[in-house]
């Protein structure tokens, strides 16, 4: 297969209200080259906006990479480290606790993608002054900004 691309994901979801407008920001770099992703909804979570940020990102690798993906997320990080997101489509979109997982359509095509890749996820601190977390956030933000008009 050869050697993978090294490519790194940021990304960032937000929400005016939780539930209420939110966006997602991405930023996928491969080298020196990197490009902005971001778009949003008008009536949203922030936890989708979450995953949503990280399946763009994913959607737009047009190959297998060697991907870290770094996200303020612990829904996100831990659904996927921690196995929950496995675990919850093996129990038919349940938790261990017999109540529906929440997002299912969205944790479903995140394992399908991740699964093309050779993937590490590292947790950043929100809004701790980490550069590309900063810029994701403030993709989020400008995108969810266009509802509140």
């Amino acid at each position: 297969m050869g050697d993978l691309p090294i490519v790194e994901l940021f990304t960032d979801g937000a929400c005016s209200g939780n539930p209420g407008p939110g966006g997602y920001g991405a930023i996928l770099r491969y080298g020196s080259v990197e490009k902005e992703l971001s778009g949003g909804e008008p009536e949203t979570t922030n936890n989708r906006m979450e995953l949503t940020a990280v399946l763009v990102g994913l959607k737009a690798l047009k190959k297998p990479c060697k991907l870290t993906i770094y996200s303020d997320s612990q829904y996100f990080c831990n659904g996927i480290t921690k196995g929950w997101a496995e675990s919850w489509k093996a129990n038919g979109w349940r938790k261990k606790d017999k109540k529906p997982a929440l997002n299912p359509d969205l944790w479903d095509e995140l394992l399908t993608e991740l699964a093309k890749h050779e993937v590490t996820i590292e947790w950043v601190k929100g809004h701790a002054g980490h550069p590309e977390n900063e810029r994701c956030d403030r993709l989020a933000v400008g995108a969810y900004q266009q509802y509140l008009k």
